[in-house]
């Protein structure tokens, strides 16, 4: 029982952490304020937001280098202070490189530690629920841009973005560093009392592989491309997802804005919901029911003609992409072994900076090219996730071979 205490402590520090880290996501409402002070395009100001998610796949995988050297501990407190020197040190902004550097490169790299150390500690801790605790990590992070948002407005509101940026900066240092002392890795051959590890799993397999034995197999390929097409739907609908309800669907922005916050609530559900699902049903028929949804959701897009029908669209497309970021952490230590996840996942990760420049920008350009019609984009998404569903029976007929092996 004292087992299972620590390790739902552990899982619960990291939640808290990734709440912080989350923040991230809720660079729109620093956006405004920051072009309005100093009088910078926009482009120039949204440059900041894209280091930071560039850096964090890189720092996933530096991180996985120094976690095995240094334990998840190190690198949570760690990534913690470099997070918050980062957002501490953008309330001193004064130039658009001082940006880019502190919000952009600091904090993305503080990011990318904590997120990879997370997701990877979580799933060595549960062997036996390994997509609902990845899911309950990627969660926090999901969940931080709904809790930060209203809370970052209101500080801007009544004290400026930069001072946001230094309040919001040394509350995430104490929250962080406090919330890392409680996170430590699991003993060597962990196993939960009364879990027996299924056949073949990555908990009892010896088929270890580094990032080279990972990169030389042909499943690896096939996982990055499912991964890289599970994140185009859901960013291209996050990214334009205000856009297509005022413009597509016609609501006024109130009204918009607000199903954005459900489909930002189905996106943190749909990471713990999924996981558990994953847990059940196993990662491979979770995975192909998710990329069968997603593909009717975008090829029934543009006949949600009005609020509710596109609300439920939005959410359950947002709800599958949430759910990816707990089920290929899973995947990933099934097929490469547990031992070196966190660099391994960082890696494969790579996908999702990848997906982030296809996806909003499909979207931006088929949008541009149609005077305002999206459905081009939306149907190439839906072909995309229809193409996964062949890539996710490959990949589950690997690893029926693995574990035969």
């Amino acid at each position: 029982m004292e087992q299972m205490h620590n390790r739902w402590l552990i899982l619960t520090s990291m939640f808290a952490i990734n709440l912080c880290v989350g923040s991230a996501y809720a660079w729109s409402v620093f956006q405004r304020p920051l072009i309005s002070l100093f009088q910078w395009s926009t482009s120039e100001t949204s440059l900041a937001f894209s280091i930071s998610l560039f850096m964090i796949p890189l720092a996933m995988i530096i991180g996985g280098k120094i976690q095995p050297i240094q334990g998840p501990k190190f690198l949570m407190f760690t990534g913690g202070i470099i997070f918050s020197a980062g957002i501490i040190a953008a309330g001193f902004t004064t130039s658009l490189t001082f940006l880019y550097l502190t919000y952009g490169l600091l904090g993305g790299f503080g990011i990318g530690f904590i997120y990879g150390t997370g997701i990877s500690n979580a799933v060595k801790w549960f062997p036996d629920k390994r997509g609902v605790a990845a899911g309950l990590v990627a969660a926090g992070f999901a969940l931080g841009a709904v809790i930060n948002a209203p809370v970052a407005n209101g500080l801007v509101q009544q004290y400026g973005v930069l001072t946001t940026f230094k309040v919001l900066g040394a509350a995430y240092l104490v929250i962080t560093c406090l919330a890392s002392q409680f996170v430590k890795a699991p003993p060597v051959g962990y196993v939960p009392a009364g879990w027996q590890p299924p056949v073949g799993s990555a908990a009892n397999s010896e088929n270890e592989k580094d990032w080279r034995g990972m990169l030389g197999s042909p499943t690896f390929y096939v996982l990055w491309s499912m991964y890289t097409i599970a994140c185009v739907s859901g960013l291209m609908i996050i990214g334009h997802a205000a856009s297509i309800g005022q413009e597509v669907i016609r609501l006024d922005a109130k009204t918009a804005a607000f199903a954005v916050s459900l489909m930002a609530l189905a996106n943190t559900a749909g990471r713990v919901v999924w996981g558990w699902v994953s847990d059940k049903m196993g990662p491979y028929p979770t995975l192909a029911v998710m990329f069968i949804l997603s593909a009717l959701m975008m090829s029934t897009l543009k006949y949600a003609g009005s609020f509710t029908p596109f609300v439920v669209v939005i959410s359950i497309i947002a709800a599958c992409f949430g759910g990816f970021f707990a089920i290929f952490p899973s995947i990933t230590a099934d097929m490469f072994g547990a031992k070196n996840l966190s660099m391994n996942y960082g890696i494969l990760f790579t996908s999702y900076g990848v997906a982030a420049f296809i996806g909003p920008r499909l979207a931006a350009r088929v949008k541009e090219l149609n005077n305002g019609d999206y459905s081009t984009a939306f149907l190439a998404a839906a072909i995309m996730c229809f193409v996964a569903v062949l890539l996710t029976l490959y990949a589950r007929k690997s690893a029926v071979k693995k574990v035969a092996a």
